[in-house]
């Protein structure tokens, strides 16, 4: 007991010198399923993903001018140096109180053409006409004299701790997180379009994790993003405990008056990414992208009525599907083999949350609004009461 003790001292001490965030499975939450080398979704070769984070202001919100508490996400399938390499996708919303730009274009062609970008609410506009400008001035489409766009912009809303109605992501933020994608570690928690997000009554944020798997004689990587801000306290569940409810009193989110937030328990969205380098076809990614709320079931997510729940799951495979002029020729797995993709969606999205919150900092945002995160040590505590964690 006293080792494990030293053990997550330590690893708190570490954290604090080098900026290294402690994750679930540093905490000792135990997980199914075989993570990547990072546990993130840039284990899928070729995924980049890059952030800004916008933090100014304390006090009494000044629309226009903060607290402000908000950023971008951005994630390019094929790294941004691929420029135009549209890859094979669908998305899904389980309820769509929501936004996310361009996705019945992705539908209707099978194919996601652009980066993936995250950010809040009020924000959509701002971000998919920054990137339209960008892809302009960059030559996205690697000379072609005519063509059409439209960008994937997906949302969750921050305005219990960030100034929403002061739109204050620009063209220079969208810009910066595009730049600073990149693969490798990402970071979490309160960053990125995941800066003012909370999550089942704590506070939330961005969060990743992946699974390797094998069909047949071949060995692929399943990679999910997620900008969680969704759901109540009382339904959070940890590796099958009710920690919600054994932590139900402590850290509540504070609310300071005047003026008054409209914000209600449960009130939230979240954005779901899905990358694979399994060949799957755009009909196989709609399947895949329809088992993501299984992952949001088990730690307590209900698709609840003020919830936006949009999905996308693209695959790296196939990399000359698309052409304008001539007839290709694509793998995929059967739908017999496609269980392990199921099942590795679940697990990845399950862990990306918990990553999401467990990464996740104290913040306190406009009018002294505050959202707490989860106490480290009360969640291990928990877990071990249950047997989920030995001693």
């Amino acid at each position: 007991m006293k080792t494990k003790i030293i053990a997550l001292t330590l690893m708190c001490l570490c954290t604090h010198l080098f900026g290294q965030k402690p994750r679930a499975r540093d905490l000792g939450v135990p997980f199914y399923g075989n993570p990547g080398k990072l546990n993130s979704i840039t284990d899928v070769e070729g995924v980049e993903v890059g952030y800004s984070t916008i933090i100014m202001g304390q006090g009494k919100n000044v629309i226009g001018e903060g607290p402000v508490r908000t950023g971008v996400t951005a994630i390019f399938p094929r790294g941004k140096a691929s420029k135009f390499s549209p890859v094979f996708a669908n998305w899904y919303s389980l309820n769509g109180n929501g936004e996310m730009t361009g996705t019945t274009w992705v539908t209707e062609s099978g194919f996601l053409e652009t980066p993936l970008m995250i950010t809040n609410t009020n924000s959509v506009g701002a971000v998919r006409q920054a990137v339209l400008k960008w892809f302009v001035e960059t030559n996205w489409y690697k000379g072609e004299d005519w063509w059409y766009t439209y960008p994937v912009v997906g949302e969750t809303y921050d305005g219990f701790l960030n100034d929403i109605y002061g739109f204050h992501v620009k063209e220079t933020h969208v810009l910066e997180a595009i730049n600073n994608a990149s693969t490798g570690k990402i970071q979490e928690g309160n960053v990125g379009g995941g800066t003012g997000m909370m999550c089942l009554g704590f506070k939330g944020g961005t969060g990743t994790a992946s699974r390797v798997f094998k069909i047949q004689d071949s060995t692929y990587t399943l990679g999910a993003l997620v900008q969680a801000n969704f759901g109540f306290k009382d339904n959070l569940s940890i590796a099958g405990v009710p920690v919600g409810r054994e932590l139900k009193d402590t850290l509540n989110y504070e609310l300071k008056k005047p003026p008054k937030s409209n914000r209600q328990e449960g009130d939230g969205s979240i954005i779901v990414v899905i990358a694979t380098d399994a060949p799957l076809l755009p009909h196989q990614l709609k399947r895949v992208a329809q088992r993501v709320p299984l992952g949001i079931a088990k730690v307590g997510g209900i698709g609840s009525n003020g919830s936006g729940d949009i999905f996308i799951a693209f695959s790296t495979a196939n990399e000359k599907a698309f052409s304008r002029t001539k007839n290709v020729t694509t793998e995929s797995l059967s739908n017999d083999q496609i269980n392990w993709v199921f099942q590795s969606t679940v697990q990845a999205v399950e862990e990306a949350i918990i990553n999401a919150m467990v990464a996740a900092e104290d913040m306190e945002g406009i009018n002294g609004n505050k959202a707490y995160a989860i106490p480290h040590d009360l969640l291990v505590k928990t877990l071990k009461r249950y047997n989920r964690i030995n001693n």
